[in-house]
């Protein structure tokens, strides 16, 4: 592309501009559409499932988990088409609230709190189920508000700064606050939860995925892998295992990928800040 030409903008050798035409527009959108598809799919089977029918919840699960994948390409395709437009970034961040806010969200309280069995003491369930609510949405107001300040964000820097060249999120992307809820439901093979401790251990990983969401603490953005580096064999062939592994034990391989993610960033604060005191009593002991 020559300086001056906007983007989304090719010249030719004759100095024309040609645009995309408007059908390559519209890829990018279908993906788009395929999220958002795959939430409005996930709500159907959360409202749909049981007890005794909780296989509802295993679909919902992995439609979200699906959801993700759509939601990388989208974005990779308009980059590589060079078919970037405002309509577009619009409509992967409402996509994004409904898949990765309101479906997960549900899903969580659902499968988490509302299939809790009658208990002994139903008050104790009734304050659970109260908890859960306000918990669920305190995840989909944290994914909304990461959302925003990721659309109005120029360039922004963590609080805890990694390597200098490397390219970071600040604060834990939405797809992958929902991918942890997913991740958990999925490995139960959407089993709801039937102890009230355990429910309270939900709750709190819940409350938690929403914190790092709107946290300014760095997470690892992947944008540095590509396939035309230079070893692009040995970048296929991981690629390849990786969906392998995922094809026969998606159960286990989900929640590691998503918990690992999730424990990546806590690790990378508390490093910052332990090497960050360091150098503090270092510096006052001159």
């Amino acid at each position: 592309m020559e300086a001056g030409a906007s983007e989304g903008t090719r010249m030719d050798t004759g100095g024309r501009r040609h645009q995309p035409s408007r059908g390559m527009y519209v890829l990018p959108s279908l993906f788009t559409a395929g999220n958002i598809a795959a939430g409005y799919y996930a709500i159907t089977q959360s409202v749909q499932g049981s007890v005794g029918d909780s296989i509802h919840f295993d679909h919902a699960a992995l439609a979200i988990g699906f959801a993700i994948l759509f939601d990388g390409l989208d974005g990779r395709i308009a980059r590589m088409t060079n078919t970037t437009s405002d309509f577009g970034k619009e409509l992967d961040s409402l996509a994004d609230v409904i898949t990765f806010g309101v479906a997960p969200s549900l899903l969580a309280y659902i499968w988490g709190f509302r299939m809790l069995p009658l208990m002994g003491y139903p008050g104790l369930r009734d304050q659970i189920l109260h908890l859960g609510v306000f918990v669920c949405f305190v995840f989909l107001i944290c994914g909304a508000c990461r959302l925003a300040r990721f659309n109005i964000s120029i360039n922004p820097q963590p609080r805890n700064p990694g390597r200098p060249g490397h390219k970071y999120f600040v604060g834990m992307p939405i797809p992958a606050g929902a991918g942890v809820i997913c991740a958990v439901i999925h490995c139960f093979n959407g089993s709801p939860i039937n102890r009230p401790w355990i429910a309270v251990v939900w709750m709190c990983l819940i409350g938690f995925t929403g914190f790092l969401m709107v946290s300014s603490w760095r997470f690892w953005s992947g944008k540095e892998i590509s396939l035309g580096n230079r070893h692009p064999f040995q970048m296929v062939a991981l690629v390849g295992v990786l969906i392998a592994l995922l094809w026969l034990y998606s159960e286990y391989m989900l929640i590691i990928l998503a918990l690992g993610y999730l424990v990546s960033g806590v690790v990378a604060r508390l490093a910052y800040s332990w090497s960050r005191e360091r150098r503090h009593h270092s510096t006052e002991a001159r």
